[in-house]
Formats: C-alpha cells, structure tokens, sequence
C-alpha cells in the first residue's frame, strides 16, 4: 500500500505542471523550475520508499529465553560447557559445515556423533528445541537424547550448550533453517560462580525402649539435567522422596500408638547434593559422627535404606557394596521384602546387585555407598540396574516417566517389608498375605500425586534451591511435612569453604537471547545495486531535466491533439 500511495503522490506532483502548461507559455519558466524540483522530490520518495521493506524485514526480531548447560567443578573434574556468548548464523545439524555457526536441532536430532561433531567444527553454539510436552515424544527417541545428554554432561566443552522450550516462532525459524534459510541469535551474558548450597532434613519416630536400633531411610531430593531449570526429576528422584514421605505418615500412625510402637527408631532424611557425589549425604554422615556429641548413628544402627528411581518398570533392584551376613538384621529385612514380593506381587522381579566400592574413583555410585565408607550398614533400593543409567539425570525425566500404579506398588512394598521386620511377624506365624496397611492406613493415590506435583512443579536442581522463591518455597514445604509427622526434626545448611570448595557451580543459567530474521549477505549486494541505480537515475533525470520535460511536453500535446 506504501507503494502505491507513492505512485498517486506522484501523479499529483506532476498534474500541476500540466494543467499550467496549457494557460500560456509565459508560465512555462516556473513551472518548469517547480516541476522539476517536485519531479527530483518524488523519485527521492520513491527511492526511499523502495528500500523500507527491506530494512524492515531486515529489523524483524523475536526474545526468548534460553537456559544454559550447567557448568560444575567437583573437585578436581571439569563438566559442562564454559561458554555463554553467542553472536552466530544458525544452521542445521545436518549441514556440512557448521564452523562458527549457531547449530539449531530438537531433541530427536541429537545425538552423540552429531554433538561431536560440531564439536570438531568449532560451531560456535548449540542450540537444543525441547518440546512443550515430552510425554508425546516417542520411547526411542526418549531414550536415544537421554543417552546423547548422560554423554555430553560428562564432558567439558568451550561450546555454548542451550536448552530452548519449542514455541510457534522458534519452530518456524527451525523450519526455515532447515530450508537454508539464515538466522542470527545473539546475546550477552554475565558469568560469576558461586558455592555449593546443600540441605539436608532429618526426622525421628522414637521406638519403645531405650537404646534402641535405629532404621535409616533416606533419599536425596535434587534434579539433574543438561539444563538446570528445566530438571525437573520426576523419577530420579521425585518417586523416592514421595514414597519417603508417605511412609513416614504411615509409621506415624503406628508410632503414635503405644500398643503399636515397634522396638526400632526410624529416622527419615532428605538430603541435597545427591546428584554432585551426594555431597548432602556426605556431610550430613560427617556431621552425626565426627562433630555431634549426640547422634543415632553413634548407637546401633540397624541398616540404612535409600530410596532412588522407583516410579516405573517392573523389576527391583538391591544395590549393596557388601553381600549381608546371614545374622544381620539387614539380611533379615532383605528376607522380609522377598517375601512381601513373592506373595503378593510374583511379578515384579526382586534381584540383589553387588558393586564394590572403588576407592580410586573419586565419585560414589549409590547412595549406601556413603554410609558403607564409614562402615554403616546400607542398601539403595531402585528399579534401575546400571548406576550410570541416563534415567538418573535427564531434563526429560518428567511426568510422563512416572507410573502412579508401579509407584505405589513399590511404596507397599517397601512399607510392609518394614513393618513385617520390626514385628517380627514371620517368625509369629503370620500368613504372608497379611497386610498391615490397608485402609485408612494404606498408600494414598491422591497424596502421591500431589506429592509428586508438587516436587515437580519446580526445578530442584542444587543451584536454585537457596536464592529463588519457588525453590526455597518447596524446601519449606518438605521441611513442614517432616514436623508434620516426625519428632525430633532438624534442618541443616551447610556451604563450603570458599577457600578449597569440593565443588563450584558457574551462575546466570537463564538468559534472553534475541533471535533476528535477516537477508542473506547477497541481498545487501543487490539492494546497494538498486539504491545506486535509483541514484543515478535522479542525478541523470536532475541534469537532463529540460531535454526531458521537453520530450514529456510534445508526448503530451500529440495526445491533446
């Protein structure tokens, strides 16, 4: 429309200098000066005009907010990406040169040759397109970015790593890169580095007697994925802290009668740092032993029992650095949940995973492992075989990995166990099929999923959980469940010493970054051609305007005539 209102603007200019053209020729001299200045003013318009559309399609922009690999030192290993400006020309995956360019792919295109690929090009950025609703994704191409995510976080890059939720813009713009078209992203970032922020709860239910046994079940409560705040860990570990704090109602009940009080204490705990060497479980072992005077640990401890990874799949895993001795109560309660399992749920295949401890590695498999170092007594429970399974941090490990109904079953599980072995029921006489909690008393399917909801609403990774609102809220939140139904609760918060940090986290993990639409470099050549044209065409028309004017009058006259 901008055209063609020049056109007409035109028209108009020049209908004066006809109109006077036909009164005398004794007008013709200023018409012919004002003629030519409104003629040299319209083409001027015109050339400008001509070029708007380009400059605004060249100006065309769109904001969107970025979240960055995460970057850690633990100890002395490096792990993530170390850069964070990107200023680059997106590309596909599948174009064969990607040096200095912004590579663009979703989560079906990445894959561990592709990653190194632009590695080995030096791309100056990836960017990762994660979709709103993951649950559609299909289960192989769930499992293939899973493994390509477990692979890369293993690794340092210099390469800027960016995870993207997909929108209709962002999804279009990935289209016209697959067609070739270019992009440009860019951004600037402040980096800084903080230190390790981790909390752990502890909460007791005494038992009936003094120096008792005491039972230990813990579960770590933070996420891990390539990008922090889009970890959600529903699986790992949201499904062990949901069946921990339903078992800890349950035994409330049990504890606050005192006809029913066992001849156990159970301590519950949720510790932070679980996936960073569970630095959480670490100090809080080191704090109960080697700096209070005061502990259960200092007293018999019975076994510890952690919970990790046990929303799906219908095998169960007992992972211990140490086969029990036939006496132990440890290997009484293994005896306890074989039975639970071969009597009511026959299906669900109960196997027993021995892993030494390798005091080479710098880095712990499970969580027992921590509790095995200083010679406590410990197994980690998970439906997971491979401690290194790419399940065990994923930003697709969301809620569509949980299956309520497995969930459950392994909470029964583990909850009629536990309390078959502080009765002592077996050894009463009591039918296998007999079951404790039912009722009022039994799992509820409301609870846990509110539970899980609600520990999934929010990122839990280690580096959020101290300085943004909604984190600090869901730790407030698990720590009112624990006074809830526990005596005896604590909340500990430990930082590091700034001067020799066992770990380091890097800051500024979400950033906006604008992505804008522009011509290729060919069409800045061609859009110079066509200004200096017009340009020329002016200056020609300015310096021969009365050879013009003079064709332009006679044209005309002939049709007047």
């Amino acid at each position: 429309m901008k055209q063609c209102y020049i056109h007409i603007y035109v028209f108009d200019l020049l209908q004066p200098s006809v109109h006077n053209d036909t009164l005398g020729s004794r007008q013709d001299s200023g018409v012919t000066m004002t003629g030519r200045w409104r003629l040299s003013l319209a083409l001027l318009l015109l050339c400008v005009q001509s070029s708007l559309p380009s400059v605004l399609t060249a100006a065309s922009s769109y904001q969107f907010t970025a979240y960055r690999m995460q970057q850690y030192h633990l100890g002395q290993q490096k792990h993530g990406c170390r850069g964070a400006i990107v200023v680059a020309e997106a590309r596909s995956a599948d174009e064969p040169v990607l040096t200095r360019r912004c590579v663009v792919m979703k989560v079906s295109d990445l894959t561990t040759e592709k990653y190194l690929e632009a590695q080995r090009q030096n791309a100056a950025a990836i960017f990762i397109l994660l979709p709103q609703n993951t649950s559609n994704l299909p289960f192989d191409t769930v499992q293939s970015f899973m493994v390509s995510e477990s692979e890369v976080l293993q690794r340092e890059t210099l390469i800027p790593v960016y995870v993207v939720p997909e929108d209709d813009q962002l999804l279009c713009m990935y289209e016209e890169v697959k067609q070739a078209a270019a992009s440009r992203a860019s951004s600037i970032f402040v980096r800084g580095d903080i230190r390790c922020f981790v909390l752990w709860f502890q909460g007791v239910l005494p038992g009936a007697g003094l120096d008792l046994p005491t039972i230990i079940i813990t579960a770590h409560y933070d996420s891990y994925g390539l990008a922090p705040w889009l970890a959600h860990g529903a699986d790992s570990n949201g499904s062990g802290v949901t069946i921990l704090l339903e078992l800890a109602r349950l035994f409330q009940r049990l504890y606050s009668n005192a006809s029913t009080r066992p001849q156990y204490n159970l301590m519950f705990s949720l510790t932070g740092g679980g996936k960073y060497n569970f630095l959480g479980t670490k100090k809080w072992i080191e704090e109960n032993l080697d700096h209070a005077e005061s502990s259960l640990l200092h007293d018999n401890v019975a076994f510890v029992l952690c919970l990790d990874t046990l929303a799906n799949s219908d095998a169960l895993y007992m992972h211990v650095s140490r086969t029990p001795r036939p006496d132990s109560p440890m290997h009484s309660f293994i005896q306890h949940l074989e039975e639970v399992v071969s009597s009511r749920f026959p299906w669900v295949g109960l196997e027993m995973v021995h892993k030494k401890i390798n005091l080479v590695e710098s880095t712990v498999a499970w969580e027992h492992e921590r509790y095995s170092l200083r010679r406590i007594p410990g197994f980690t429970l998970s439906h997971l075989e491979d401690p290194k399974s790419e399940l065990r941090g994923s930003i697709l490990d969301t809620m569509s990995q949980v299956d309520f109904r497995k969930l459950k079953r392994n909470g029964v599980i583990i909850a009629e166990s536990l309390a078959r072995f502080m009765f002592n029921l077996s050894d009463k006489g009591t039918p296998k099929e007999v079951q404790v909690f039912k009722g009022h008393m039994d799992f509820q399917d409301s609870r846990l999923s509110s539970l899980m909801s609600i520990l999934t609403s929010v990122p839990r990774a280690t580096q959020l959980l101290d300085k943004e609102p909604r984190q600090m809220l869901l730790v407030n939140s698990l720590e009112h469940e624990f006074r809830r139904y526990l005596l005896q609760v604590h909340r500990h918060t430990f930082r590091q010493d700034k001067r020799d940090p066992e770990m380091t986290f890097f800051d500024q993990m979400n950033q906006p970054v604008m992505m804008y639409r522009v011509k290729p470099a060919a069409f800045d050549l061609f859009l110079g051609g066509c200004i200096a044209a017009y340009l020329g065409i002016v200056y020609y028309a300015i310096q021969n305007f009365g050879y013009l004017y003079t064709k332009l009058k006679s044209v005309l006259k002939t049709k007047h005539a």
